[in-house]
């Protein structure tokens, strides 16, 4: 899964026309060039590139006052609405991705009800512990990864992560079942104060 398709479709969603220094600088308030591939190059290439493939409906508004071109500006496709909403599930839902790609999700999982939220961040939690599960009954020795020597530290490592990844998921499951966060569906704006002015 690529976090910045999901990251600039979420952007552009969230101001419903946006042109590409909008989405920049939301997802630079994110800090999402620190943790993503979300740099200025990529942010226009994907905005190019998910037109090109009917995602985004590009809108030529008036050119700068500056003199400069004229600003193009995207709005999502109802095809783009299905992607970005498939992204999104699955990003929340999976545990075998990249951690940009969850990052991306948790940024905008307010957009979904608070019901299916939790319903996906549990499975997240079945796949990890069917992952560790896997994992440990199939490579470990009798005696413990320690009589791997110096590869049994990738057990360790893979495993330890897993257990981090389930507590921090557990964590935020009762956060959200405690009230967290404003959902879809709930009133109010779940984004007031976490976007770019």
């Amino acid at each position: 899964m690529s976090a910045i398709r999901l990251l600039v479709l979420g952007a552009v969603r969230r101001h419903g026309r946006a042109h590409g220094y909008q989405v920049r600088n939301d997802l630079e308030f994110w800090g999402a060039h620190e943790w993503s591939n979300a740099k200025p190059g990529s942010i226009y290439h994907a905005l190019k590139q998910m037109a090109k493939q009917g995602l985004l409906h590009e809108h030529e508004v008036a050119p700068s006052t500056a003199g400069g071109p004229p600003r193009t500006e995207y709005e999502l496709t109802v095809a783009g609405g299905v992607e970005y909403f498939a992204l999104l599930r699955a990003a929340l839902s999976s545990y075998d991705q990249k951690r940009d790609s969850l990052a991306a999700a948790l940024g905008f999982m307010p957009d979904l009800p608070r019901a299916e939220t939790l319903d996906l961040l549990r499975h997240r939690l079945e796949g990890l512990a069917e992952w560790r599960a896997s994992v440990t009954d199939y490579y470990t020795p009798e005696g413990g990864p320690g009589q791997l020597g110096h590869i049994g530290e990738i057990m360790y490592m893979w495993v330890h992560a897993a257990d981090v990844e389930a507590e921090w998921t557990r964590g935020l499951i009762g956060r959200i079942e405690g009230g967290a966060y404003a959902f879809a569906g709930e009133g109010g704006d779940p984004f007031e104060g976490v976007l770019a002015e």
